[in-house]
């Protein structure tokens, strides 16, 4: 359950109330939301304590959540969260929020004409590695530091905001200097002292599901966000492994219409990684903001053959171009934009 204290409390009020909820043998964590002060409660106590504890002068509501997630949960917001990114971009809103670009930072030209390509198709933010979490230790690992100073630099040439994954608790303060929205990879998921320390941070976080992860499973780890007092918290459906072989995953949309019911969080798919294969991505962008998604993450390249990496996944600008023009189409008979 969550325990809503008073705006108007001390510090001794809300210390009285924790020490009341101790009594009563439950663990209680202290968050912040905006400029609200909650206690989640984690046990239960008999119908007897609860009115006790409703009747502490400290506090103002008790909300019960059955969910293992209490502040992901729709029970706790019952509206559509909405996370904006800079004066005018909404994510959660009515409009399809679109993020594309190369999987990796390749050089300083690259990302910039990338840039150009995605703000004249009409996407809203470009995305870029600069740290990249590759399956062998010979791969290409990304440009590191310079690569994520060119793709703000590009991003500020296009007055785009920009997208790229972190890797390490150790990098937060250097990749936050260079990111307008932090990206968390499928593989760390549940990476949870990277978790807790984003959730210190106010900037967005897009979270991508594992590819073993049940839905439970990445409600939990956006759990570990928001309960630092981190808000801005995007969940991504990126596929999960099947016993198909034909395609990279198996992109599940059935987690779009689920996360749409259970959680007030925004709800991105990401069609590259789900099929790996470039000539499905536009037809799975379609589909995934037919099932309700908010947004989607694309790969795109200048010249996809010469991708250093995920090759096969990544679109052409002209590709990129058609894919918007038709998502377009689908959210204006979903009632979206």
């Amino acid at each position: 359950m969550i325990i809503t204290l008073k705006q108007t409390n001390t510090f001794k009020d809300n210390a009285d109330v924790r020490r009341l909820l101790v009594s009563l043998h439950v663990d209680v964590i202290p968050v912040e939301w905006k400029s609200q002060s909650l206690y989640v409660v984690n046990g239960k106590f008999s119908e007897l304590s609860r009115r006790e504890v409703a009747k502490h002068s400290g506090v103002e509501a008790i909300l019960p959540i059955d969910r293992p997630y209490k502040l992901a949960s729709k029970t706790f917001r019952p509206n559509n969260g909405k996370i904006k990114i800079g004066n005018t971009l909404l994510i959660g809103g009515r409009e399809i929020i679109i993020m594309a670009g190369p999987c990796s930072v390749e050089t300083k030209h690259q990302i910039e004409d990338m840039g150009k390509e995605v703000k004249n198709a009409g996407c809203h933010v470009l995305r870029g590695g600069a740290f990249k979490p590759r399956t062998g230790p010979y791969d290409f690992q990304g440009l590191g530091k310079i690569g994520l100073r060119f793709l703000h630099d590009a991003g500020k040439k296009y007055n785009l905001p920009v997208i790229t994954e972190i890797l390490d608790v150790r990098d937060i303060e250097l990749v936050e200097k260079y990111t307008d929205i932090f990206q968390i990879g499928a593989r760390n998921m549940q990476n949870y002292p990277l978790l807790r320390e984003l959730g210190k941070s106010r900037k967005p976080v897009l979270l991508k599901r594992g590819m073993w992860a049940t839905y439970k499973e990445l409600l939990l780890a956006a759990e570990y966000i928001l309960v630092g007092g981190n808000e801005h918290v995007i969940l991504c459906e990126r596929g999960i492994r099947t016993h198909v072989q034909e395609t990279r995953f198996t992109l599940d949309l059935n987690a779009v219409a689920y996360l749409k019911h259970e959680t007030h969080l925004p709800v991105f798919v990401d069609p590259s990684h789900g099929t790996g294969r470039a000539n499905m991505v536009r037809a799975l962008s379609r589909a995934g903001v037919a099932a309700g998604a908010d947004g989607l993450l694309i790969e795109a390249h200048t010249d996809p053959r010469k991708s250093i990496s995920d090759a096969d996944q990544a679109i052409s600008p002209q590709e990129l171009t058609k894919l918007v023009k038709e998502v377009k189409r689908v959210a204006r008979a979903v009632d979206r934009e």
